[in-house]
């Protein structure tokens, strides 16, 4: 079984290549479930990690239906993550009505040029999983994270497996809420693969308690923050 820990800096990716992991997914913000690494984390990442790293592309918290300007940043950032050679992409794109959008999900396999490609959660939201898998199988996909389509991979156990069983060429790779004591139910339904954070909250006694940085509104899954057109007009009006 291959280990893949989802890491989210290079002391993370320390941490996964000291432990033996077989592979790293590197990514920001686990509290949003994962956005794209700065280029200097790639850097750093790129000149200390050995073992096999694979960079998600996402621009943004909340859903997967991206507007074209955001597509157009992840396809620049797969762009540099080829150029400094990682070994894989973990991406994927949907529609409104939560089907893949196909087109879209495409470019980015060829942006990735031959790289490993993993078609991430966004495949949770899916209406017919099934229907999904042999879609992103024609496109040449090669692993599909997920976490059955439930809040942890433990409680989809029953698609995880029924997906894994009818997957002809990509490999699924259960996602969510694996630990020390369920891996082995993973193992025992004969997954190939299997991914984690393994990530423990340190306490580090920096911040001012009356001082947050963090917007709880922000974080809001069913919303999107974008800086208003006529409110910047109306406040560069107002002190120009």
């Amino acid at each position: 079984m291959q280990v893949e820990v989802c890491a989210n800096s290079l002391e993370s990716a320390l941490n996964a290549q000291k432990a033996g992991a077989d592979r790293i997914e590197l990514c920001s913000e686990l509290g949003l479930g994962g956005v794209t690494p700065s280029f200097g984390l790639l850097k750093a990442v790129k000149e200390h990690i050995h073992i096999p790293v694979h960079v998600l592309i996402r621009p943004r918290g909340g859903d997967f239906v991206y507007s074209d300007f955001d597509f157009k940043v992840m396809l620049n950032d797969i762009d540099h993550c080829i150029g400094l050679g990682f070994e894989g992409i973990v991406s994927g794109v949907l529609m409104s009505d939560f089907n893949i959008d196909l087109k879209r999900t495409e470019q980015l396999i060829r942006a990735s040029k031959g790289s490993k490609f993993t078609f991430h959660r966004a495949f949770d939201w899916v209406q017919d999983p099934f229907m999904a898998l042999q879609q992103l199988e024609q496109l040449g996909v090669n692993y599909v994270l997920t976490s059955g389509q439930q809040k942890k991979a433990e409680d989809g156990i029953e698609l995880l497996s029924t997906l894994n069983e009818n997957t002809k060429h990509c490999q699924i790779i259960p996602a969510s809420g694996i630990n020390y004591d369920n891996v082995l139910l993973f193992k025992e339904k004969k997954f190939k693969n299997v991914h984690f954070s393994a990530a423990s909250l340190l306490e580090k006694n920096v911040n001012r308690k009356n001082l947050p940085m963090s917007f709880l509104p922000f974080l809001d899954e069913d919303k999107v923050a974008i800086s208003n057109l006529r409110t910047i007009q109306d406040i560069v009006t107002r002190v120009k």
